[in-house]
């Protein structure tokens, strides 16, 4: 498998799916199998996210598949700077020689797709899901995260479970590497002042974002006590984002969890990006 080298030296290794033009999806392409795709399962995620995502998009785009996060994971970075996701980003476009090129991700990668967008003009389209663009919860990522790099380094007690039917992100085990959580910290406290109006006006390529409706979490008091909202700007300021330039869709019912399940992107992604590179 080819990989590119990011900002810090290390190596992120990528598929390429299809041809057509070039999209950057930031999903890991290599399925999960046993006990790890059981417990995905569990919780209503699809062990093959990545890959059902580059197959179902692979007939129309050159899709460039990649774990950004799971190398982020296994290779903490020193400073997970706004600078340095832009970066690394564009690395991997560079290494899949795509010149100009949409770009997916979900979650805290679609921020990292937003800080892409104001440091280049390769971008030919910007899809966020899962984190708005507009009233973002970069306060209460920076709690959660805090949280999360003080347990990171005290001694491993078992997390809480969560039950239910629902995946409970406030139960999530973690990790005993300090460097995991010190990075994303890092990256929190670096956009503590990030002035998301005025950025609107400096991203000039076609966007779309999307959340499910249900895609509020609540954490308790030993991650901060705060509640992060991913859906409530998007309905909220739904008129500011659209004169910004946004397509905006609410995905009826789903959570954080379902809303980034291919069934739930594809139908949003796919007929948005045709559009788009059509023009």
């Amino acid at each position: 498998m080819p990989t590119a080298t990011l900002h810090d030296g290390t190596h992120v290794a990528y598929e390429t799916h299809g041809s057509g033009p070039a999209l950057l999806l930031s999903v890991d392409p290599v399925p999960k199998e046993g006990a790890a795709a059981e417990e995905l399962r569990r919780w209503g995620m699809d062990p093959a996210l990545g890959r059902a995502l580059a197959h179902g998009l692979g007939d129309a785009f050159q899709v460039v598949a990649f774990d950004y996060e799971g190398h982020r994971m296994r290779h903490p970075a020193a400073a997970l700077t706004p600078d340095h996701l832009a970066a690394d980003l564009l690395a991997v476009a560079d290494a899949a020689k795509a010149g100009r090129f949409a770009y997916y991700g979900y979650s805290w990668l679609a921020l990292a797709g937003l800080q892409l967008a104001l440091r280049t003009d390769r971008l030919a389209a910007l899809a966020m899901g899962g984190f708005p663009p507009l009233g973002g919860p970069y306060a209460q990522m920076l709690r959660v995260t805090a949280a999360a790099h003080t347990m990171a380094q005290q001694p491993k007690t078992p997390a809480p479970s969560g039950g239910g039917d629902e995946y409970d992100w406030s139960s999530v085990d973690i990790a005993a590497d300090p460097a995991r959580t010190a990075q994303f910290l890092g990256l929190y406290q670096s956009l503590a002042g990030f002035d998301e109006a005025a950025a609107q006006n400096r991203i000039d390529c076609p966007r779309l974002c999307f959340a499910g409706s249900a895609d509020v979490i609540p954490y308790g008091p030993e991650w901060g006590g705060v509640t992060v909202d991913m859906a409530g700007p998007l309905t909220r300021d739904r008129a500011r984002l659209e004169a910004a330039g946004w397509q905006v869709r609410v995905l009826d019912g789903l959570d954080h969890t379902g809303a980034m399940q291919p069934s739930a992107v594809l139908p949003v992604l796919r007929p948005w990006l045709t559009e788009v590179y059509a023009v």
